[in-house]
């Protein structure tokens, strides 16, 4: 009668660990850093079964082999698209400092996307004025409003942009709007978008999460984009998510979320607009041609003085291009390097990065939010405190709500804007978009703004830190090991 218990959990772990080889084997095979290597071989043998589950479900960036092959077939078209557009302008970087050049030069040869010169960028950093922005210039689209969000959440200013859009519509406007599976999955099975859908807005679904897939395509690689095209002509992107903060997420005990987005013209509103019509083609299956003819591409005139380049990134057709070229850029910091990130659970080279920078003589500064509303995140961030306070990074805890914003400054020379947290989901995982702006009074501005959050922040002080419970610090420094799965 006792056999029987025995005989189960002789099977089960018979199971495990055969299953445990063949994923170890696969894990050394892929070469991926020790980093994540080590990390998930810690959960393969640590947690019998479920280890390997994981691994099998979330450990290997694949987006399916249909949608890579359909995505490799269409970026090059996509790329030359915009390098066409490049060759109307000439680019004079007498005006610009080394730092600029190099960086350009070096985010074109990841991504093959060149700057484009005469833009004009106004830099918004309230949520509700945004979203008001936003409407008003929908409410004069005559064309086309292409949108393309991780999270759409229902309730406030943000069902007033819905209502924008399908009024839109009612004018004629051709209107699409791709969102993210999981980030909008309220919002996609909601009554609104019934809603919208009738009035016969196009809504797509990114990167759909269909749980018998998981053997073949990797589901928690997101689309963590923010695009807005409106007529070919206005632009937005930056951290916002189509949002009203003082709807979202309040009962997580972070405040409300503070964020900033770019409303753009000029040139580089085709480059955005065409990253949008890439992924609307990836998802949806329209054709290279269909979307030339359909997509509403213009060919802009110089709207300002400011050059801009569009850096996407995402596994597959720009693997690890912000990734690389943010480094570059904390590389490139002569005098001053800020940034905010509400995510931080850096890998070794960015660690290094941030430390080199003040040893060359640099003025590093890392603002994070005090709360986030990942507890994970929140307390494997922290492990990573010491020993950038050790090497002189100042690190200020904004305390006026959950700062969402993911911004860069170099030098008041170079400004950063969009989407990419530092933590290694989205510099290595996610589909992401960032403004790489060489324009020394955006630079300022956007200075003006990080200063804005320092002043509404706590700096921590070395000696301070290091007075934390023994037990704050072991919950840290374990979750830390996880950093690389986050």
């Amino acid at each position: 009668m006792d056999s029987q218990p025995d005989y189960v959990v002789d099977v089960f772990f018979l199971i495990h660990w055969m299953l445990a080889i063949v994923v170890t084997l696969r894990i050394i095979m892929r070469r991926n850093s020790v980093g994540v290597a080590l990390a998930w071989l810690t959960l393969v043998f640590f947690l019998p079964m479920a280890g390997s589950i994981l691994y099998i479900i979330f450990g290997e960036i694949s987006v399916g082999r249909a949608r890579t092959r359909r995505a490799l077939q269409l970026i090059q078209p996509f790329k030359q698209l915009i390098n066409d557009r490049q060759k109307r302008f000439t680019l004079d970087w007498s005006q610009q400092s080394e730092a600029s050049r190099l960086l350009a030069r070096h985010a074109y040869n990841t991504t093959n996307l060149p700057t484009l010169p005469g833009n004009d960028l106004e830099l918004l950093d309230n949520c509700q004025d945004i979203l008001r922005r936003m409407i008003d210039d929908i409410q004069q689209a005559t064309h086309r409003v292409h949108m393309e969000f991780y999270i759409w959440h229902l309730g406030g200013i943000a069902d007033e942009v819905m209502a924008a859009v399908i009024e839109a519509r009612k004018r004629g406007a051709h209107c699409r709007i791709l969102l993210d599976s999981i980030g909008s999955h309220d919002f996609l099975k909601s009554e609104l978008c019934k809603k919208a859908r009738q009035a016969g807005v196009e809504i797509a679904e990114a990167l759909p999460v269909r749980w018998l897939r998981n053997f073949y395509r990797r589901q928690d690689l997101r689309l963590h984009r923010k695009i807005v095209c409106i007529d070919g002509e206005i632009a937005y992107t930056g951290s916002l998510n189509l949002v009203d903060s003082r709807h979202f997420k309040t009962k997580a005990g972070v405040g409300q979320w503070v964020d900033s987005m770019v409303r753009v013209k000029g040139p580089v509103v085709e480059a955005l607009a065409v990253v949008f019509l890439a992924d609307w083609s990836i998802e949806t299956g329209m054709s290279f041609d269909q979307i030339t003819e359909e997509g509403g591409l213009k060919e802009l005139d110089e709207a300002g003085e400011s050059f801009v380049q569009v850096v996407p990134s995402g596994p597959g057709f720009f693997n690890q291009s912000s990734y690389q070229s943010i480094l570059t850029a904390i590389y490139l910091a002569k005098k001053e390097l800020v940034l905010t990130t509400p995510y931080f659970v850096p890998d070794e080279a960015v660690q290094i990065a941030l430390v080199s920078a003040v040893m060359r003589g640099v003025n590093v500064t890392l603002i994070m939010p005090e709360k986030v509303d990942s507890k994970l995140v929140h307390h494997a961030s922290r492990a990573y405190f010491e020993e950038l306070l050790e090497g002189g990074v100042r690190i200020a805890l904004f305390t006026g709500g959950l700062l969402h914003s993911k911004t860069v400054t170099v030098d008041n020379e170079i400004g950063l804007i969009g989407s990419v947290n530092l933590d290694q989901r989205s510099l290595w995982l996610n589909q992401e978009v960032t403004l790489f702006v060489y324009d020394s009074e955006f630079a300022q501005r956007l200075r003006k703004v990080q200063q804005s959050y320092i002043d509404n922040a706590d700096i921590l002080h070395l000696a301070a830190w290091k007075k934390r419970r023994f037990h704050q610090r072991l919950l840290e420094n374990a979750l830390r090991l996880t950093g690389p799965l986050l």
